[in-house]
């Protein structure tokens, strides 16, 4: 694992939507590079950047047509090095997205694939060895080219798919994945990300990295050891660059290959469960009361998602970052459907869970989701996608191009959230997310008799004192804000906490006095303001203990938490004054 990942706080940017420079409606690489200061405010030090490759955008930059060559809306090669280096400057990581699976018809290794007689491109993409034969289960498209053949898809028309060989064949057309052509595809890949890490990228997210070899294995064999080459390739070349994987499956990407992957939003899924799983998801009406645990009446229990969650992260934590996002680009806006009070505690869980949190553009104000028609190959997915909203001015500060040149348009209703607005506001989401004012907190645990019913408590604290390291929180008023199921006279309130200074990661704790998890060998209690625990396991990332002289604030994330910590020297110890 690199260090830098470890203290990771990611923030995704859909570029087209983030910051316009140059007022031709379109967001841009120097307008993120004009936010830097903003981003690393609120407490990010890495960035995950969509596809910004030349592209035609039928697929919002996710086909691409030149992987060496930044999209002329939003700048320049040179564009891009200049980013890289005024992140740098400021602490700040940047990712490319990287779409590996398959690129645009227009691309020119596609261009070549199509013509009659063979070339080094001939077999550099999926196809047929007629013009009327199918695809074998997967999308294809014949009938428009000058060769005899239909070409396989990996998503839209407009997305033939890359050759990385098949798993399972079943025709005479599909190729082995050690075939020349399969390997030759692996190593163009690779020549593409060598051209950015030497230009300052610092690793890439992996669009459906899952999906490279077709008729691959249930546990994806041929699929993972590719990953596994590149990442050979990588730890020799570029050691300090890092892979995140569009999977959702950690067994899977984190073992082979991935410094990360995190929850997508599918259907019944701990994440789906914690946050997502409501009612009229596409409403822009305010609050839409569904059975995400998140919303305040949903009646559902944590076990939902601990039940997914925990066997994963227990089986990978090992091996990489299991992370949540508060959204991305193909996901609608948790606001749709949790309130901004509830939105503070999705957050504050998911911030200080085992992880590198995500944050999407955007998410720190609560910008709605907004019921648009399609953009770009958008569909449902266009109203995450909408301009950010910075200040009141035209446009929200977006662009000063005229609105009917945007983009999308913004949100323009008069209550539409802006940073500005809430820079201003002690309460706001932004300053909750920022680290400024009045902040919730999470704590995950056990009932008091250890019966392993899950449990979340929720507080509301305020910052007293921002120190060079740690900042210092008032604890006196310390008051339960969500659904618990322990008996209040169970609880006591302790004074102070520490939580992780902002510019690293934005992580707060309570120190609420309960003790489910039994004692020291001194007889001094276990506190886990950050905790959950299970019959044999307990995770436990930051920490508030007695350590016989005193009260200690510390991080562990290793198996047996805070005993861990404490008796066999697992983390060291920083005194609570």
């Amino acid at each position: 694992m690199k260090q830098w990942l470890k203290d990771a706080v990611f923030y995704e940017i859909y570029p087209q939507s983030f910051y316009d420079t140059n007022g031709d409606g379109i967001g841009d690489l120097q307008g993120i590079i004009a936010k830097l200061d903003y981003i690393r405010d609120l407490g990010c030090n890495a960035l995950w950047i969509n596809p910004c490759f030349d592209s035609p955008f039928k697929d919002a930059g996710y086909d691409v047509r030149d992987y060496k060559k930044i999209a002329p809306r939003y700048g320049t090669n040179e564009d891009a090095a200049a980013l890289f280096r005024a992140a740098h400057e400021k602490g700040i990581r940047v990712l490319f997205d990287l779409v590996p699976g398959h690129t645009s018809e227009e691309h020119p290794w596609f261009k070549a694939s199509c013509k009659p007689g063979h070339n080094e491109y001939s077999d550099r993409f999926i196809w047929t060895d007629s013009c009327f034969a199918s695809g074998d289960g997967m999308p294809f498209i014949g009938g428009e080219t000058e060769r005899n053949g239909t070409y396989i898809l990996n998503f839209f028309k407009c997305q033939p798919a890359l050759n990385y060989g098949y798993g399972k064949i079943n025709e005479k057309w599909q190729k082995p994945t050690d075939d020349p052509a399969c390997v030759a595809t692996v190593e163009a890949m690779k020549d593409v990300m060598r051209f950015w890490l030497d230009m300052g990228c610092d690793g890439f997210r992996v669009d459906m990295a899952s999906s490279l070899v077709k008729n691959d294995t249930k546990n994806k064999k041929y699929t993972c050891k590719i990953w596994r080459n590149i990442r050979d390739m990588l730890d020799v070349e570029y050691p300090e660059a890092a892979l995140i994987a569009e999977w959702n499956g950690p067994r899977m990407s984190l073992k082979n290959g991935f410094d990360m992957d995190f929850y997508l939003n599918w259907q019944g899924n701990g994440y789906n469960w914690l946050m997502r799983n409501y009612d009229g998801a596409m409403d822009s009406n305010p609050h839409n009361i569904g059975k995400a645990y998140f919303c305040k009446n949903s009646g559902t229990g944590i076990d939902k998602f601990l039940d997914d969650y925990l066997p994963a992260y227990k089986a990978t934590h090992k091996d990489g970052l299991w992370c949540f996002i508060t959204c991305n680009h193909d996901t609608i806006r948790p606001s749709a459907g949790l309130t901004t009070d509830e939105l503070r505690l999705a957050y504050a869980t998911i911030f200080t869970l085992p992880g590198a949190p995500f944050v999407y553009y955007g998410d720190e104000i609560g910008m709605r989701y907004l019921p648009l028609p399609t953009k770009e190959g958008g569909y449902f997915r266009t109203g995450s996608r909408t301009p950010m909203q910075w200040d009141d001015t035209a446009n929200h500060g977006f662009s000063t191009a005229d609105a009917q040149d945007i983009y999308l348009p913004v949100d323009t209703a008069a209550d539409a959230p802006t940073v500005a607005a809430q820079a201003d506001d002690p309460d706001s989401l932004l300053l909750t997310i920022e680290g400024n004012g009045t902040y919730p907190t999470t704590m995950l645990a056990g009932t008091d008799d250890r019966s392993g019913t899950p449990l979340l408590l929720v507080s509301r604290y305020e910052l007293i004192d921002r120190g060079a390291e740690y900042s210092v929180y008032d604890l006196s008023t310390l008051e339960l804000a969500t659904n618990s199921m322990l008996d209040s006279a169970k609880l006591q309130r302790l004074g102070y906490c520490f939580g992780k200074n902002g510019d690293e990661i934005v992580c707060f704790n309570n120190c609420l006095r309960f003790n489910p998890f039994g004692t020291f060998s001194d007889g001094s209690s276990q506190y886990y303001p950050n905790a959950y625990y299970t019959d044999d396991y307990l995770v436990s990332f930051f920490s508030i203990t007695y350590a016989g002289n005193g009260w200690y604030f510390f991080a562990d994330a290793d198996q047996g938490g805070a005993t861990h910590a404490i008796e066999e020297g697992g983390t060291e110890l920083i005194p609570l004054v």
